[in-house]
């Protein structure tokens, strides 16, 4: 299905049916207590992310879309309805059991698929114009798989046992060299956001121009070797390195390193990965990281944190033609074999694992292995407007919200796009989220 084109009815039944594959390739491994436990107050049970998995089909596909009665959702809306129920109350509703959920989520797909004809793409309607709706459903579960993953980082008990079925590659010694070094960005006129209306939110439109001043920019995120670096060099004691807002965190967190990192001795670390724990990899890009830390990291290196706007000419701009493309790479959709993206490898590839992942300017990585932070507070662009509802963007619109751009290894292909705007609380470290850094430069 496209960007930009109306569906088949086979190719959709095939995305759904494949998007549902995941969901329950991602929970199979767990058993019912796994599934209705709260790992974490930062993240739901996850049998309420496959109720509201089910819920928001209901609500896109049948109630609003299909003109159904919504009558199968009823008394499960409250549940399932995230404004309704922070997550860290969801441990407390009246959950499903597995049986339950999976039970809610066959029975929505069916009366969708039999109501099917009802979506098909209709011009006068913003809904179904090129099948919007039908792409808002399964991105919408293509980002729950991520956020599920999240939480199985953060599992209680004994660590999840990741279905892994594929190796990543494994570079060669170049890149080892080319960590930390950046490349200038001419600045100048630039194009951002995108006009498209068959994939692409709200927060993502309109496209417009931008000056842009001249800049520096890294050329691959910062890596687990680099950060190491900055540890050893007194990191997470010296409050020079520090902002206040940093520095109060710091305090009330107490820790000494990024997520998932433990010390096994003097000198060494180890990194865990859902249920394998291995010995830090220099060149794998650091993740789990807040954005007090990637800010203090950049202050150490004498650097900055780039603007959503630089890391988006970085990644999209080719300065040459004046033109810009849909992915660093060019016009191909993101896949596996181009970027470490929608991997079942549950993990971060070294640096240059992925060598067609450069950008025109010559930075690697801006798709893929881990979200990277940047200095934006999250808001609209000019010309905004709120499309289908206020609830997904424009509520979240402030400065307490931080933008992360360009995806990581545990996004699904369908929800990646250069122009998506990810975002969270600057102390968050649940997400799988690294960053690069920037700095200015003269003309």
């Amino acid at each position: 299905m496209s960007e930009g084109e109306g569906w088949e009815r086979e190719e959709v039944v095939g995305l759904l049916s494949e998007a549902r594959a995941r969901t329950l390739l991602l929970i199979a491994p767990l058993s019912p207590e796994d599934l209705r436990i709260q790992h974490s107050p930062l993240m739901s049970p996850i049998v309420w992310d496959l109720g509201h998995i089910a819920h928001f089909e209901e609500v896109w596909l049948l109630t609003r879309a299909g003109r159904s009665s919504g009558e199968a959702s009823e008394g499960l809306a409250g549940t399932f309805n995230p404004f309704e129920n922070p997550r860290n109350t969801r441990g407390q509703l009246e959950l499903p059991c597995r049986g339950e959920a999976l039970e809610y989520l066959a029975r929505v797909r069916r009366s969708v698929l039999d109501r099917l004809d009802e979506l098909a793409p209709d011009p006068s309607d913003p809904l179904l114009r090129a099948g919007y709706v039908l792409r808002l459903v399964l991105q919408h579960e293509y980002q729950h798989n991520e956020t599920i993953l999240q939480t199985l980082q953060l599992k209680r008990g004994e660590p999840y046992p990741a279905p892994r079925s594929i190796a990543l590659p494994h570079p060669g010694p170049a890149w080892r060299e080319r960590a930390g070094e950046m490349v200038r960005c001419p600045g100048g006129r630039v194009e951002v956001g995108t006009n498209d209306r068959s994939v692409a939110y709200d927060n993502e439109r309109p496209r417009h121009d931008v000056e842009l001043a001249p800049f520096l920019i890294d050329v691959a995120p910062v890596t687990n070797g680099e950060y190491l670096a900055f540890i050893e060099a007194g990191g997470y004691v010296d409050r020079a390195f520090w902002s206040d807002a940093g520095w109060a965190w710091l305090q009330d967190e107490a820790v000494e390193a990024p997520a998932s990192w433990r010390r096994e001795g003097e000198g060494r670390w180890s990194i865990r990965s859902m249920d394998r724990r291995e010995e830090l990899r220099p060149l794998d890009p650091v993740c789990h990281v807040s954005y007090h830390e990637a800010c203090a990291y950049a202050r150490y290196a004498d650097k900055r944190l780039p603007t959503e706007l630089e890391w988006e000419a970085a990644a999209t701009w080719d300065f040459e033609r004046g033109e810009k493309l849909h992915f660093p790479w060019g016009e191909r959709a993101p896949e596996p074999t181009l970027a470490n993206v929608d991997q079942v490898s549950f993990q971060t590839a070294p640096l240059g694992s992925y060598p067609s992942n450069v950008s025109p300017i010559g930075c690697y990585g801006m798709i893929g292995d881990v979200w990277e932070w940047t200095s934006s507070d999250f808001e609209g662009y000019p010309g905004f407007e709120s499309f289908p509802y206020p609830e997904y963007s424009e509520v979240f619109f402030g400065s307490e919200q931080k933008v992360l751009r360009g995806g990581s290894w545990a996004t699904r292909a369908g929800a990646l796009r250069s122009t998506f705007r990810n975002w969270d609380f600057p102390a968050r470290r649940q997400i799988f989220a690294g960053f690069r850094c920037a700095k200015d430069t003269e003309r």
